[in-house]
């Protein structure tokens, strides 16, 4: 019994380092999403490196089918959704005739 256990035991160990890991991880590329969206709309140069850094040690803990994977993020996608936060294009899939697209 004891055995039993003590693998049980070792495997929620195991489990908890991975959320744990990935919770730090997830906050980390959040900070350089903020940083990347900030000096878009400061229209500064911006990177996208950092974050995709990230996001592939997430994905690789996501291999585990404990946490999900994450998108990788392109300069595209940053300038898209600064130009949604300052109103100068709708977000994609809602137009103004309220049809989807």
């Amino acid at each position: 019994m004891s055995e039993v256990h003590q693998a049980i035991t070792a495997h929620v160990q195991k489990q908890h380092a991975v959320l744990k890991k990935f919770a730090m991880l997830d906050a980390e590329r959040e900070r350089h999403i903020e940083e990347a969206v900030e000096r878009c709309r400061r229209g500064e140069p911006f990177t996208v490196e950092l974050i995709n850094e990230v996001t592939k040690q997430m994905n690789e803990l996501a291999k585990g089918g404990l946490v999900p994977a994450r998108r990788y993020v392109t300069p595209e996608m940053v300038r898209d959704y600064v130009s949604r936060l300052e109103g100068k294009r709708p977000p994609q899939g809602n137009r103004e005739d309220g049809q989807h697209a």
